[in-house]
């Protein structure tokens, strides 16, 4: 078969410049004259994508002749190609890409009870799907913040009618595949030996698809016999989620404290125009999570991170956590593993809130003086006298002859004090500026779960969830433009892996 001939007297370009044409054209002509600004960034914006998508066919186009002619020239040489000894021209596969569709011409060499081979699409780097890696792209930025129906409009709207919606979904689970191996890979930003090394876990549930529940939450399910018709009944369970957890490492340079920089009480010692000691502040926060890894390799994850940042363990390590008592075990296993000192600490926001239950006990829903009473015995746990604030609580529900109900409050709170005592040295903590409460890890799964898994009531799949769940950490990090670069890299070796073998 002889190669295709595109024309002797036809420029490569010609179709786009009659484009290019039509539209000055059209801008200078009298149907324009009249035209509000509006009406011409809407026309301009349709004729454009047009536009860019006939330059990329012409372009295309002219790479398939050139590529014949190359081939063409070698086989009469008497080359064979990665062992090829025929050729077929004319072969065709669409690309759909953020200008729209387009057609890609390429030559294949074949041979006998072998699968063709086809030059171009090693060089084009194109993907083993029709959708383009730009549109995959814009695929992942727009999932990570948006539904999927959203996504959809926003693509078409842009791109045309390059995709749909199942496909879409199915675009944002493969740009995820490398993720793991990134991170693996990459160096974070040194840091003084100065600064500290925190990390923080916390879980948050997503609501899944009954098919992609964890086993004993289906089984949880499938045995609930619901008191109410339309709404869950006091102490029912909706068994509709699988919990997800997260992780998160930040630098942070040490902010000494004293008690009532945190907290004060009318008439403390800041009533008296003493300025408040700012508290130390997060710097290169990196977060990841997982809804389909255990608990374990997500703290795992968080320590292969930390030991990328403090591979001598020169530095301070602290553990931020809500109280836990798996995070805490998990926590300890790992840092034994590693051979490296951590110091746990308990978030001072759950601690207080245990305070407040026991003042719930002592004082009436509405009496401000709850509020200073729970002010006293945070500054006291802050000071380091977390016996004293125990024995204190449980002295004041004996005196009181509160009941067994009344005084439930007070009792949760000693419990929870005298258990987790070793994990609440505050006041070593403001003494050597370290952070106290889990504001970043919280925030984190408020922001990567709940304000986009939680739109529209949306039910997830396994894959999927994972899938917008380490590319929503990843965005967060700042790091989608490096990671896109070395995701295409591993997308060409796993679609390419013997392109070499083509050189002339």
């Amino acid at each position: 078969m002889t190669p295709y001939d595109a024309g002797a007297s036809a420029g490569p370009f010609d179709l786009s410049a009659t484009l290019f044409d039509s539209l000055v054209a059209e801008l200078g002509g009298e149907t324009t004259a009249t035209a509000t600004h509006a009406q011409l960034e809407d026309l301009l914006t349709d004729r454009s994508r047009e536009l860019m998508r006939q330059l990329l066919q012409d372009h295309l186009d002219l790479r398939a002749a050139r590529e014949e002619t190359g081939v063409a020239a070698r086989m009469r040489r008497g080359e064979h190609p990665a062992g090829r000894t025929r050729v077929e021209y004319g072969h065709h596969r669409m690309l759909a890409t953020v200008f729209g569709p387009v057609t890609v011409r390429r030559t294949a060499l074949r041979a006998p009870d072998e699968p063709n081979i086809y030059p171009a699409d090693a060089v084009l780097s194109l993907p083993r799907t029709r959708h383009s890696h730009g549109l995959r792209r814009r695929a992942v930025e727009e999932a990570v913040r948006s539904s999927y129906d959203t996504t959809h409009a926003v693509i078409t709207a842009r791109c045309g009618r390059v995709a749909g919606k199942r496909q879409l979904e199915d675009l944002v689970v493969a740009a995820a595949v490398d993720i793991d191996d990134f991170y693996a890979t990459a160096t974070p930003e040194p840091a003084t030996g100065e600064t500290l090394l925190v990390l923080s876990a916390d879980a948050k549930g997503i609501v899944m698809r009954p098919d992609s529940l964890r086993e004993p939450t289906r089984r949880a399910a499938a045995r609930a016999t619901p008191v109410l018709r339309t709404r869950l009944g006091p102490g029912e369970k909706s068994n509709r989620k699988r919990m997800a957890t997260l992780a998160c490492v930040y630098d942070a340079q040490p902010a000494p404290r004293r008690p009532h920089d945190v907290i004060t009480v009318p008439g403390g010692p800041r009533a008296a125009g003493r300025d408040r000691r700012p508290g130390p502040v997060a710097t290169g926060k990196w977060l990841t999570g997982s809804v389909t890894d255990s608990p374990e390799r997500v703290i795992a994850a968080a320590f292969d991170q930390a030991q990328a940042r403090d591979p001598a363990h020169a530095r301070t390590w602290v553990a931020l956590i809500d109280g836990a008592w798996h995070q805490i075990e998990v926590i300890e296993t790992e840092a034994r593993r590693r051979g490296v000192t951590i110091d746990i600490l308990v978030d001072l926001i759950h601690v207080t809130e245990y305070c407040w239950g026991a003042a719930r006990s002592f004082y009436a829903p509405t009496d401000p003086a709850a509020e200073d009473w729970v002010a006293v015995a945070v500054l006291g746990l802050l000071a380091g006298r977390v016996e004293a604030v125990a024995t204190s609580i449980e002295t004041r529900a004996d005196t009181e002859g509160l009941t067994p109900d009344a005084r439930r409050g007070a009792d949760d709170a000693v419990r929870y004090l005298r258990s987790h005592a070793a994990y609440l040295h505050y006041e070593r903590a403001l003494a050597e500026g370290w952070p106290i409460a889990t504001g970043v890890i919280e925030g984190a799964c408020r922001h990567i779960i709940a304000d986009r898994f939680e739109k529209g009531g949306a039910r997830w799949g396994l894959a999927g969830a994972e899938a917008l769940l380490t590319l929503r950490a990843l965005t967060q990090n700042g790091d989608l433009d490096r990671y896109w670069t070395f995701h295409i890299a591993r997308e060409h070796q796993r679609v390419h892996p013997d392109d070499h073998q083509l050189a002339a």
